[in-house]
Order: structure tokens, then sequence, then C-alpha cells
């Protein structure tokens, strides 16, 4: 049986689901203690008792902000019977989730690593965290495809899974500024592409 979650536990996660956007979408340096009080109804002393400043607030908050996709991504791939599928399940769940992204401020992982990059080194290495993860996820998928005979044994593996990633990321960042989401399909079909030229 699943333990309650304690008060405090409670109030944590409410601070960190309701200034998820608000972050996302402000960025680190331009979230104030006033967003963060009007979007929770709580008082500064609250907000600080529950987390020693803001800088913990916003790595809680990257965490939460970076599971709701890697949710729906994990839930996809373990659906998926062949390696194919698995690689395909990357650009399947960003294609679907694209809309709810933009409604979101974006990527969380763009914006932090975008913003964090020479202003805070939490936050980025948070991010370089993520993005290696995603790496090593990727790698892996395609080394087991071509052990099982789907994928050339040729392929260059990281430059692959880089490539896949940076397409996504990229395809996102450019939907974003340019506020169309047909650009991200166009790039989901190269990462697709990829993913065909490597089929035996």
């Amino acid at each position: 049986m699943n333990k309650p979650y304690s008060k405090a536990a409670r109030t944590r996660n409410f601070i960190i689901e309701s200034t998820a956007v608000i972050f996302n979408k402000k960025g680190y340096a331009g979230t104030s203690l006033t967003d963060l009080t009007s979007a929770t109804g709580l008082t500064k002393g609250s907000i600080y008792g529950n987390f020693a400043n803001k800088e913990e607030v916003a790595l809680a908050v990257f965490e939460y902000n970076f599971s709701r996709v890697n949710r729906l991504t994990s839930e996809k791939i373990n659906q998926a019977k062949t390696f194919e599928e698995k690689l395909r399940c990357y650009v399947d769940a960003y294609r679907s989730m694209m809309k709810d992204t933009m409604c979101r401020g974006g990527c969380p992982v763009l914006n932090t690593a975008t913003e964090a990059d020479d202003t805070n080194s939490l936050l980025r290495d948070k991010a370089a965290g993520v993005v290696a993860a995603w790496e090593e996820s990727l790698t892996r998928l395609i080394q087991q495809g071509i052990q099982a005979g789907e994928f050339k044994k040729d392929v260059n593996v990281r430059k692959t899974a880089l490539s896949i990633v940076a397409l996504i990321e990229g395809g996102i960042m450019i939907a974003k500024i340019r506020g169309d989401m047909s650009c991200m399909d166009n790039v989901l079909s190269t990462a697709e592409m990829l993913i065909d030229q490597m089929i035996i």
C-alpha cells in the first residue's frame, strides 16, 4: 500500500506544479518571487519554508517538466516490439505532444540549456545530464537494433543518435520562434528518414 504524502511533500508538489509553466516560459532569471506567490497563492515564507531558495524551486520544476515529457516517451517505447518501432517512438511522442509543449512554453531541456548556459551551472548541468542520457538511450537502441539484425552494421551509431536529438530539439526551437508547428513536422520527417536509412 502506498504511503500517503506528508503535508510538506504535498505543499512542495503543489509549488512545483503551480510554477512549472511559469519557469518554462520565463526562465530562471525572468521568474520572480512575486510570480511564485501569485501562481501558488502562498506567502514568501511558505515557499521558502519548503525550498531553500528560488534556484531549488527551479531545479525541482525542471525535473518535473522533463518527467512529463519523458513519461510519455517511455510509455510508447515500452509498448513497441522492435528496435525500429522504439526509435520511431521518439518521433511519434514529440509529434503528438507538440501542441501541449508549445502551450507550456516549449521544451524544458532546450529552454533551460539556452538560458543557463553561462548563468547557472546547476541548471546547465541538469540539462546536460538529460541530453547525455537521451543520447545514451538512442545509442543503446541503435546498437541493439544492429545486433538484432534490424539495422545495417555500418551505421554511425553516435552520429545518428546525436542527429536525432538535434533534429527534435532544433525543430522545437524553430517551431516556437516562428509560431508554426508545421516546421516541427518537417524536421521530424527528416528524423524518420535517418531511421529509414538504417533499416536493412
